[in-house]
């Protein structure tokens, strides 16, 4: 049986949309640049309907994003069970426009049996920090 890394190294390169169980995760569409246990970087467009009317990314999508992403990061680990966030806290730094190509790198930073830290941050394709977040996340079992 392939492990989860396995399973998301096998997923480099790919669009969400062809791969994620996430439904969310399929319409935001990013793309897994890198995966380690605890560790993931991914890319994601910003597009038209991520947008305020100014043509900037909406602080909920971003918020959204690094949510999924974090999700994802902790689904790294391969526990038994899944991890949900308790809290989200993001720290908008710069705006991201329609048509830009942002980074977003993600790092459990401790994992316990019931509570995960994790840090996010989000980068523009010059390496400009856009955002940067923090949440504790509960393991929770599917029934």
């Amino acid at each position: 049986m392939m492990g989860v890394i396995e399973q998301f190294k096998k997923m480099i390169g790919q669009e969400a949309k062809n791969v994620s169980p996430s439904p969310y995760g399929r319409w935001l569409n990013g793309t897994l640049l890198e995966a380690e246990e605890g560790r993931l970087r991914m890319s994601y467009l910003i597009r038209e309907e991520f947008a305020n009317p100014a043509g900037i990314a909406h602080g909920g999508v971003l918020a959204g994003i690094i949510d999924e992403v974090m999700g994802m990061t902790t689904f790294s680990l391969g526990r038994d069970g899944f991890y949900v966030a308790a809290n989200l806290n993001v720290d908008f730094l710069r705006p991201a426009m329609v048509g830009d190509e942002v980074t977003i790198q993600s790092e459990v930073i401790r994992a316990g049996k019931t509570i995960a830290h994790v840090e996010c941050r989000i980068s523009s394709k010059d390496g400009k920090l856009l955002a940067k977040a923090t949440s504790n996340l509960i393991m929770t079992v599917i029934k």
